[in-house]
């Protein structure tokens, strides 16, 4: 099985006006659509669209409607002009635990069926649970590290202004993976953020483990992300009006050549 568990961490840095960083240990998982309930039905800690100590719900991601989401991100694959061909879509994610969870960043590696990746998604989820993904097809060699770029036209942070840009890096998911996201604006550079993990089966044991280790994992994102915000309040970084959306957005970012390394 392609869908396995990445143990590793989170590294958060800001330049300016402040300087600040923090960094925590995490986990995130790899899921490979197809072998969602392969994987519930053999496990006792972990389960499709229902309670357990692990759990994916299909609500939790895409357009949050709970219909297959497969099909989902197969339109959305369309809309940026990929056609899909059954290849396998994985999902790099933080699962719930205990039936919570907030993931500010979920990646969809979207493969076409001769392995090589179509598109990735980078689904970016908010505090006030509003949603938008970035739809970015791969062009180009892939036998590196996959780097892609946007303009940033969502609300994510008190602290950032929207009018920026997103430079992605990105190692697709093998023994090793990492996601890299850095904001800049018209002066620069602004902000750093990084999950880094290596891979380890997604056993019942390997649940365990990672329960012990983290046993409050949403509630150490969620209140990394307000210590962070507290920080940088008390440095006396300027704090932007959150202005609400109506519904889930969709950026979709012309093709970008992979590059290798």
């Amino acid at each position: 099985m392609k869908s396995a568990i990445y143990t590793g961490e989170v590294f958060h840095q800001r330049y300016r006006p402040r300087a600040h960083k923090l960094r925590y240990k995490v986990f995130q998982c790899l899921f490979d659509l197809d072998e969602i309930d392969a994987l519930s039905a053999k496990s006792r800690l972990f389960s499709r669209n229902r309670f357990n100590l692990f759990s994916f719900f299909d609500r939790d991601f895409g357009d949050r409607s709970g219909v297959p989401l497969r099909p989902q991100i197969e339109a959305l694959m369309r809309q940026a002009g990929q056609e899909p061909d059954g290849g396998a879509i994985r999902l790099l994610t933080m699962p719930r635990m205990l039936g919570h969870v907030f993931n500010p960043l979920s990646v969809w590696f979207c493969h076409r069926r001769d392995g090589a990746l179509s598109t990735i998604i980078y689904e970016v989820t908010n505090t006030f649970k509003e949603r938008h993904s970035y739809v970015i097809p791969v062009d180009g060699p892939q036998d590196g590290t996959i780097k892609q770029a946007c303009d940033k036209c969502f609300y994510v942070s008190p602290f950032m202004d929207i009018d920026m840009r997103y430079d992605f890096t990105v190692d697709v998911p093998g023994d090793r993976t990492k996601v890299i996201v850095e904001g800049s604006d018209a002066n620069g550079p602004l902000i750093m953020a990084a999950f880094a993990g290596a891979r380890r089966e997604m056993t019942d044991g390997e649940w365990v483990r990672q329960f012990v280790r983290h046993p409050l994992l949403t509630l150490k994102v969620v209140a990394g992300i307000h210590v962070e915000a507290l920080w940088l309040f008390l440095k006396r970084v300027g704090v932007r009006r959150h202005v609400a959306v109506s519904g889930d957005g969709v950026s979709i970012v012309a093709p970008q050549m992979a590059a290798a390394e």
